[in-house]
């Protein structure tokens, strides 16, 4: 195992009536916020108001910066930072799921920024400083209320960059399974399908001392794969939405990847930004395609033991199989249990056609440096033939 630092500095309220917290926790940092959120279902859910009366019960004043999309934009965070600077803003609450938290972390960031804060995504400029964000969740799959890293939209240049600054992770965050009760069952598929993304990113590393760290991240997607389905079949299942809202936070709190080094990136997640900045789909459903594919490109000689791994400890594959016959067995299971919850296989099911493949495959590469991931660097051409098999 290598050297870490360990710091999770997010207080997390979890379960029934948390919300009840809400008043006291902001007031610790301010009385002046903005509330982000988006399409307005917190509205018909009932939990817009139930947090503004709150605010209201504690004199505290607020602003809203509403329709935040599923891939939150840079035109989103420029308007919030604009609000943010004119009514002096204290503290920023995204109520929902990851986008608008991405979009709060990013216009807390800008906040202290008098340039464009596209310039903090594209590495023009370094974060410094953030406004304290605080939020309510709704929907469980980025992990965003719990780490210090944000993904934001241009597309007007088709880009979808991330940023991340320790100042930027949320100082509470209220995770209440009932809120996730009204959650479709696409987006509860996507949201698990985000979850279980985030942990193959750690799990699939160079690092091979780190065992505590695996049977964490296994036990997470044991669990992803026991509550997901039941969470789309019985969507007011507590015991389900709470195992998966957990688990969306633990997946990238940083815990499983202490241990691995800060040299690994992640592979999937950037192949699949560039699906979202072309064609705007949501994040989970192109994980979702991709990640099986990604699977069997990858696999070789060299990290083929970590299949095996997966395969047998995951899925419950005979040990005394072939090495290649249990990585396989794994892949195809694993594309089996995403389209047992109805999410699409091909980048066709999605609209998704060639015609923008070359470029996609380009900048994906561009935006990593030269290649893309650590477990096994990809390549314009590794990336290109990943999409190519998407289809």
């Amino acid at each position: 195992m290598l050297n870490f630092n360990y710091s999770i500095p997010t207080k997390i309220f979890f379960g029934k009536g948390q919300i009840e917290v809400l008043g006291r926790e902001i007031k610790k940092y301010g009385s002046k916020v903005l509330i982000v959120y988006g399409k307005g279902s917190i509205k018909k859910t009932g939990i817009y108001n139930e947090a503004v009366n709150i605010l209201k019960d504690n004199n505290i004043d607020y602003w809203e910066l509403a329709d935040v999309d599923p891939n939150p934009r840079i035109t989103s965070v420029r308007e919030g930072i604009k609000i943010c600077k004119e009514k002096e803003v204290e503290f920023i609450l995204p109520i929902g799921g990851g986008s608008s938290i991405d979009c709060a972390k990013v216009i807390g960031a800008g906040y202290y920024y008098d340039g464009d804060p596209w310039d903090l995504l594209i590495g023009k400029a370094k974060v410094k400083n953030s406004l304290p964000i605080g939020t309510v969740l709704t929907l469980s799959a980025t992990g965003s209320e719990m780490d210090a890293g944000a993904v934001i939209t241009n597309m007007e240049t088709n880009q979808k960059l991330s940023v991340g600054h320790p100042t930027m992770a949320p100082k509470f965050s209220i995770l209440d399974p009932e809120y996730t009760f009204t959650v479709p069952k696409n987006q509860t598929a996507a949201g698990v399908a985000d979850i279980m993304s985030h942990v193959f990113e750690s799990y699939f590393s160079r690092t091979k001392e780190a065992y505590l760290q695996d049977r964490m991240a296994e036990a997470i997607l044991k669990t992803c794969i026991k509550y997901g389905k039941i969470a789309i079949d019985e969507p007011e299942n507590y015991e389900a939405r709470s195992n998966i809202m957990w688990a969306s936070s633990l997946a990238i709190n940083g815990l499983l990847g202490y241990g691995k080094g800060n040299d690994f990136k992640w592979s999937v997640h950037a192949i699949e930004h560039e699906l979202s900045a072309y064609y705007d789909i949501t994040h989970g459903v192109g994980l979702a395609i991709l990640y099986p594919n990604w699977m069997r490109h990858v696999l070789d000689d060299e990290n083929v033991y970590k299949f095996v791994e997966y395969g047998i400890n995951i899925w419950g594959i005979d040990r005394n199989k072939n090495d290649y016959v249990i990585a396989n067995e794994a892949i195809d299971k694993t594309r089996e249990y995403f389209n047992s919850l109805g999410l699409p296989a091909t980048l066709e099911e999605v609209g998704i056609g060639k015609e923008n493949l070359d470029k996609m495959a380009k900048a994906a590469v561009d935006h990593n440096k030269g290649t893309v991931g650590s477990f096994k660097p990809l390549a314009y051409e590794d990336v290109l033939n990943i999409y190519m098999a998407s289809l």
